[in-house]
């Protein structure tokens, strides 16, 4: 497979042209790849109106993830899911104000679009919810939504895998989105990779409409490098305003950096990258059987995730710290939960090495006490309450008012309490469980 971003890039950096344009390092050497760091100069083509090396490269990514349309982002996901949520709303357009389905969980940028494109948004939640992260949502609990409500929604909008590698039955739920005419779309963040296994469950393989993958999460490319995906069963109106959409939400100077690697990221996955896929795969699952038959507890993910449940006397900081004093250093860690995401990048001695360091679990696991499921009621949209001025107040004094810029760390950046809700207190057990201590909230 050719690679024709990349090849233009290494060619320009070769060759002795004087470099009287963009950037201002002229490719002069402070971190070492400034040389391919270019511009949209003559013959680079233009990412939002692509129509030579980009265009050719995203022809080999839609080839190779078998849609109709697949394009790059340099800006991550966040500009992937901005342009398919205003794709949505914009497509079959009525004079009734826009609304979709969203399971709890998402990813906060999915609020700053609902700010942007100024939609309501109706909550998915599960029935039983041990994480932030996580929001098991069923077929029959989207039906029961969509028919219980006259206006169709414009999508829905689900997270899938979770941050903790947990997962959804797309299928069942893309079937029952198409039977009521609705959209689906999926923040599909962590995992590009699964179109890529042996049986393949990436949301486009299971009928999602639109979806998004952070390709700098589980593939080889640069951060910042990611897809957004169009299936071929779509109406041709995306393919057509899939551009523009992007082109509203990112820079007008897109990273060549990041394009080269998500173009040679092409030529990897096409060449070797199913069999490297498939061999680390069967080290991550022998590690998972060591360190269960060793007493920990492992949750059921995602195939390039290891998550760790911590016993009750352990937090799951705690393990982490462990992990790091080993040179090991994860992904993300809470009270409860340690994720370790793994690619074939990393070696079979790597990961080996977990079940060294981690040892027996001596510990015990009781009883999984849920935490109670936020239910909050909406004062304001959220476009109205992200732009009103705002105070930043400790939590302990937050009950009642009116939540402004959600509080959220990054990872895993979800929102406790969405943008215009009213602060409650079972609001404030959650806050103090993932260690927030303050919040903004309307002046």
């Amino acid at each position: 497979m050719q690679t024709p971003i990349a090849d233009f890039v290494k060619s320009y950096a070769e060759s002795k042209y004087s470099r009287l344009h963009m950037p201002g390092h002229k490719g002069v050497s402070f971190l070492g790849c400034e040389k391919y760091d270019i511009t949209e100069i003559s013959g680079a083509d233009a990412l939002y109106e692509a129509e030579g090396i980009i265009a050719q490269s995203e022809k080999n990514a839609t080839d190779l993830f078998d849609t109709k349309r697949t394009v790059f982002s340099t800006e991550g996901s966040s500009q992937c899911i901005r342009a398919m949520l205003y794709l949505a709303i914009n497509y079959n357009k009525t004079s009734e104000r826009p609304y979709i389905i969203a399971g709890r969980n998402v990813h906060k940028s999915f609020l700053y679009a609902a700010a942007l494109l100024d939609f309501d948004i109706v909550w998915l939640l599960p029935e039983e919810m041990h994480s932030l992260c996580s929001c098991k949502i069923y077929a029959n609990q989207i039906e029961n939504e969509i028919i219980s409500r006259k206006q169709k929604p414009s999508a829905v909008y689900l997270t899938c895998p979770d941050y903790l590698g947990g997962q959804l039955d797309i299928k069942s739920i893309a079937d029952i989105c198409h039977k009521y005419d609705t959209l689906l779309l999926v923040d599909n963040a962590h995992g590009a990779y699964l179109h890529f296994l042996e049986n393949k469950i990436h949301p486009m393989d299971l009928g999602a409409d639109l979806c998004c993958d952070s390709a700098h999460k589980t593939l080889p490319v640069l951060t910042g490098g990611a897809y957004l995906h169009i299936n071929k069963h779509t109406d041709s109106y995306f393919c057509e305003n899939v551009k523009h959409a992007m082109s509203l939400f990112g820079s007008t100077s897109p990273s060549y950096l990041i394009l080269s690697s998500l173009d040679l990221c092409n030529k990897y996955i096409n060449d070797k990258y199913k069999k490297d896929l498939k061999n680390i795969i069967n080290v991550i699952n022998t590690t998972k059987n060591k360190l269960i038959n060793n007493g920990w507890h492992i949750e059921i993910t995602d195939p390039l995730k290891i998550t760790i449940k911590s016993p009750d006397e352990l937090s799951g900081q705690y393990i982490a710290e462990k992990l790091r004093r080993h040179n090991i250093e994860c992904e993300y860690a809470d009270l409860k939960y340690i994720v370790l995401m793994i690619t074939p990048q990393n070696t079979k001695e790597e990961i080996e090495n977990l079940v060294f360091v981690l040892g027996e679990n001596k510990y015990q696991y009781k009883e999984d006490i849920a935490l109670k499921p936020i239910m909050s009621l909406q004062a304001l949209s959220v476009r109205k309450a992200m732009f009103e001025r705002q105070e930043v107040i400790s939590v302990d004094k937050a009950v009642g008012r009116i939540c402004g810029v959600p509080a959220v760390s990054c990872p895993p950046a979800i929102p406790i309490v969405v943008s215009g809700e009213i602060i409650s207190d079972n609001a404030i057990e959650i806050f103090k469980y993932y260690g927030i201590k303050e919040v903004s909230v309307i002046k």
